[in-house]
């Protein structure tokens, strides 16, 4: 399966994944007017064992057949451990 990743002008680290290109008539209203302007970035092959950096493929190819869209919100700071206090201060 291919998918075709923009990303958001507007909100960091946000990007959707559609499983046609161009396809935006996918995203509901309220989501698309969140997002802003999208650039393309990525056509992907989704196959099975394919590894992706932040999402799991098969949830991101679970949601392309459902929905026609995938979105990918920016990580957690709370989940990222790279964010928190240490205790340093360096």
């Amino acid at each position: 399966m291919q998918a075709f990743v923009y990303k958001s002008l507007k909100k960091a680290d946000t990007y959707v994944y559609l499983a046609g290109r161009e396809d935006f008539g996918r995203i509901p209203d309220p989501v698309r007017a969140g997002l802003g302007e999208l650039r393309f970035v990525l056509e992907v092959a989704l196959v099975p064992g394919r590894r992706l950096a932040r999402e799991d493929a098969d949830v991101v190819r679970a949601n392309l057949v459902s929905r026609g869209f995938h979105l990918q919100m920016p990580p957690r700071a709370d989940a990222d451990p790279l964010t928190g206090d240490w205790g340093t201060d360096a």
